[in-house]
């Protein structure tokens, strides 16, 4: 891995000024940025259309893409929108996400843009959809939820769709590929590398489940018979009860892990690397009785290990996957990391949770092979979590940074300056710490159920961010 820095920003997250970031002029703006600052990664959390809770990582599809995220100017310069209908869609509040208006009205939006299609614009549509199934069983899957007013799945009562509400998906699902296709061009023009996010689960009320039930573990009523979920670590004193329907590996060994080489090219097709989540369920899952009220009532199993990793290592090139290891020093997650040769993560907030000299999340323990993280859309920000540790915390923390004073600015540029100068071939910042942000924008608490996802950046913060000292740090420091 040559050594490299990067940002990682959530593209819901770019002041878009429609109620949503998207791949217009906002992400070239924020691409020539990162260009200016050294930095040649943008990562990006998952693309597919949030569920439950608005979590990327809760999704109607591991296929979808989140049609909040199409750029709505693209749209009216195509004439798909009126210039009353573009206005009446900019957003009110810019320093967080619209969820709640999105789910009202972006929608039916669009599905007015894709009725002014003409019949001969409608065929690269459906081109769309031939070369890419699970997008199709998707558009598919959500057309099927309309007609069978909202039910679940199990609960579907009629196979009959309206099939103009199923191309409106299906032109969402073309024309976000076909803008991110256009701004990933523009992104190796400028010398920036794009990372995207594979979720290890997927939701039970999704496209997923309700196609290919059979390699879910669940039980005659086609109910989960188990969840996911993690014990009791750093973030849950009662673990965390994710609720996804776990895999059911030996099914999915049968056809040589197909959904999940399916599920990887399929990623990879608007990516330059992807980083793979929870990268240690391979390994080791977590199982939790789907009746259980938390997650302490859950057993470790034995994940698909070295097989599946073969067979990923037939979509991917050698480079192409980060694997998100971290969740304990399990001997088994060790082995078959080592065996794959993927990078895996270090993230410097865990590096002072003990006093061990060993921790290998101490910058001087990273190895090459590696992409190092001040901290993950899971953690607070820097700032913040400088802020939340005791003196001596906080004096540890300075003094291995080589920092001997107490003020927090040029501790938090000593800090910096120490993961530049980490072996680790990629160290990713979030946007939050090169703007030097509190808790207060933080991303994700895990473990719980609402207010997560919402955080957005306007674009005079943005214009804000002087690219010279990162541009600095990673000429002398070889990134």
């Amino acid at each position: 891995m040559k050594r490299a820095s990067g940002v990682l920003l959530p593209l819901s997250s770019l002041p878009g000024g429609y109620s949503i970031g998207a791949p217009g002029r906002e992400a070239r703006q924020f691409i020539d940025l990162l260009a200016a600052g050294g930095f040649s990664y943008w990562q990006v959390l998952p693309f597919c259309l949030p569920g439950e809770g608005n979590s990327p990582y809760k999704s109607y599809s591991a296929f979808s893409y989140n049609y909040a995220l199409i750029d709505l100017p693209t749209l009216a310069a195509r004439g798909l929108l009126t210039a009353g209908e573009l206005a009446a869609a900019a957003e009110t509040t810019p320093y967080l996400c619209e969820y709640d208006r999105l789910a009202r009205e972006r929608f039916p939006l669009l599905c007015r843009a894709a009725s002014r299609l003409g019949g001969s614009e409608r065929e690269p549509v459906y081109r769309f959809l031939e070369s890419n199934t699970g997008v199709e069983k998707f558009c598919r899957f959500m057309a099927l939820r309309k007609a069978n007013d909202g039910k679940p799945w199990r609960a579907f009562d009629t196979d009959r769709y309206d099939p103009d509400y199923y191309f409106a998906w299906a032109f969402t699902q073309y024309e976000f590929c076909r803008q991110w296709a256009d701004l990933r061009a523009y992104a190796a023009t400028r010398g920036v590398r794009l990372m995207g996010d594979i979720p290890i689960y997927v939701d039970y009320e999704s496209a997923d489940v309700w196609a290919d039930r059979q390699l879910f573990l669940l039980n005659e009523d086609n109910l989960p018979a188990a969840v996911a979920g993690v014990p009791p670590d750093y973030f849950s004193e009662t673990g965390q009860l994710w609720g996804n329907p776990l895999y059911d590996w030996d099914r999915m060994a049968e056809d040589a892990y197909a959904w999940w080489r399916e599920r990887l090219r399929h990623t990879l097709s608007s990516f330059d690397c992807v980083r793979i989540d929870h990268f240690r369920a391979f390994a080791s899952y977590y199982h939790i009785p789907a009746e259980a009220e938390d997650a302490r009532a859950g057993h470790w199993c034995k994940g698909p290990g070295e097989a599946l990793i073969d067979r990923l290592r037939e979509v991917a090139a050698p480079g192409q996957i980060v694997a998100e290891d971290l969740g304990g020093e399990a001997p088994e997650v060790k082995e078959l990391l080592g065996y794959s040769g993927f990078p895996g993560m270090r993230v410097f907030q865990f590096a002072f949770l003990d006093e061990d000299p060993e921790n290998t999340h101490l910058p001087y323990n990273y190895p090459h092979n590696a992409v190092s993280y001040t901290g993950t859309h899971d953690n607070d920000t820097l700032l913040g979590f400088l802020f939340s540790r005791t003196d001596g915390e906080r004096r540890r923390i300075f003094d291995y940074c080589g920092y001997t004073g107490s003020d927090m600015d040029q501790g938090f540029s000593a800090v910096l300056r120490t993961m530049y100068a980490s072996h680790a071939g990629l160290f990713i910042l979030p946007l939050q710490d090169l703007l030097r942000y509190g808790e207060d924008t933080r991303i994700n608490r895990p473990g719980t159920p609402r207010g997560n996802w919402e955080y957005r950046v306007t674009a005079a913060q943005l214009a804000s961010i002087d690219p010279a000292p990162y541009a600095a740090l990673a000429k002398a420091y070889g990134r």
